[in-house]
């Protein structure tokens, strides 16, 4: 009996201390300065701010501005100013780097591809090189890394998204004034992924569709920061399959949505930074938003200019808020602090509901996040944190703790129930 109280303490403390909250974080660094950083963040601490080059012996690179899970064992990064896009498994250790992607920005993957967005006009691919009038999008095999296809689409493309064996692609335009051979980008261009060419291209009236693109589903939420002068700043809510389908797809409202998330319930909470040349300011907005109710209503309905819990606040005694993230496996909240924009930044950690859990510091510009999946994630099982009246036997609970409806036909999984964890498969009674 003692040896069986035994093994069950010792089986309960290893379970205890598995890692449930596990985020990467790219610290963009410096422009130009080749000290891009990444942290590493368990379950309340960070572990390392230079996590990259800790585990592979050299820098990461200039500028890393997007990270993506591509499988259960590969992680890619795109780092901007490096021209590579650099793929890691989930310890940290280098596989492979990508090259010749010049000014590459975002990414996505259907898991046998990777796709990137880049704003520049030449593209190292097997069989040469290809020369482009805008930017376009690389495609890469991840079976030997290399660019298999590419796809021409406006001027400075940004972000990128998969829906049904299409890619959208939010153009920019952004080097309007610098370049002064083109105007500002008012299109999202769909792409046939097998093919590699433009299926449609969407026009949203909308110039210079900038910065985070985060998918719930078919909706995307895209950001305009306008002109920096004269055009005000916007968001938008873009219905890919109303796209698809040559309906009515856009709805603009008047906040933007700069930095964007998805949250578990498919809604949107995006912190929106306004700036103006003319007057060398910045204006916050805090938004939740419902994409499925915006295009409904035609915007009349399901924006509110409030965050969860403590979010609100937080972020508005915050320097120069730089980014936001759901966990997508616990629903834990994370934000970033800029400050200066040239010294250390500040990662904050909230609860699902938006209880603020703690603050960290980081690197320089943290902004682009992944959560990698808790320790037993691949087996049904995460942390169980056990809300005050879990333990209605009539009430179901995700293993968050949080309420939820009783699941439907269809939505099997693990759930609480009655203070303990059960598989509920929606084809057997319970």
């Amino acid at each position: 009996m003692k040896r069986l109280i035994t093994l069950i303490a010792l089986t309960l403390f290893i379970y205890n201390t598995r890692a449930q909250e596990r985020l990467i974080l790219l610290n963009e660094g410096m422009w130009q300065a080749d000290n891009g950083r990444v942290s590493y963040f368990e379950d309340g601490s960070i572990l390392s701010n230079q996590w990259f080059r800790e585990k592979n012996g050299y820098k990461i690179g200039d500028t890393p501005n997007d990270i993506i899970q591509v499988g259960d064992n590969l992680i890619a990064i795109a780092i901007n100013w490096s021209n590579i896009v650099q793929f890691i498994r989930p310890d940290g250790t280098a596989v492979a780097a990508t090259e010749d992607i010049p000014n590459n920005r975002r990414l996505c993957s259907d898991g046998r591809y990777v796709y990137v967005s880049s704003y520049g006009h030449e593209c190292e691919t097997i069989g040469g090189t290809v020369y482009f009038d805008k930017g376009y999008v690389a495609k890469i095999d991840i079976s030997n890394f290399k660019v298999v296809a590419t796809c021409e689409v406006g001027y400075e493309p940004e972000g990128i998204a998969l829906y049904k064996g299409r890619l959208f692609v939010a153009n920019t335009g952004g080097y309007a004034e610098q370049e002064g051979d083109h105007e500002f980008e008012t299109t999202v261009s769909i792409i046939d992924t097998a093919t590699m060419t433009v299926e449609k291209t969407v026009d949203t009236g909308v110039p210079n569709l900038y910065g985070e693109m985060s998918q719930s589903d078919r909706y995307l939420c895209i950001n305009s920061p306008g002109d920096y002068y004269e055009i005000d700043p916007c968001g938008l809510i873009f219905d890919c399959e109303k796209a698809l389908q040559d309906e009515k797809c856009v709805v603009v409202f008047n906040y933007p949505v700069t930095y964007n998330t998805t949250t578990l319930d498919g809604k949107f909470l995006a912190i929106g930074s306004a700036f103006s040349y003319l007057t060398g300011e910045y204006e916050f907005s805090q938004l939740t938003i419902n994409p499925e109710m915006v295009i409904q209503t035609d915007g009349e309905s399901g924006i509110e200019e409030s965050l969860p819990g403590t979010l609100q606040v937080d972020f508005a005694n915050m320097t120069q808020p730089y980014g936001i993230y759901v966990n997508p496996y616990t629903g834990y909240i994370y934000g970033t602090d800029a400050g200066s924009f040239d010294g250390s930044g500040s990662l904050y950690q909230w609860s699902p509901e938006g209880e603020l859990l703690g603050t960290h510091k980081v690197y320089i510009n943290p902004g682009h996040f992944l959560a990698l999946p808790p320790d037993d994630w691949a087996n049904g099982i995460k942390g169980l944190n056990t809300a005050k009246d879990s333990k209605d036997p009539k009430g179901f609970y995700d293993l968050s703790g949080r309420k939820m409806p009783l699941p439907t036909p269809g939505r099997s999984g693990i759930y609480i129930k009655s203070g303990k964890k059960i598989l509920y498969n929606s084809q057997l009674r319970q």
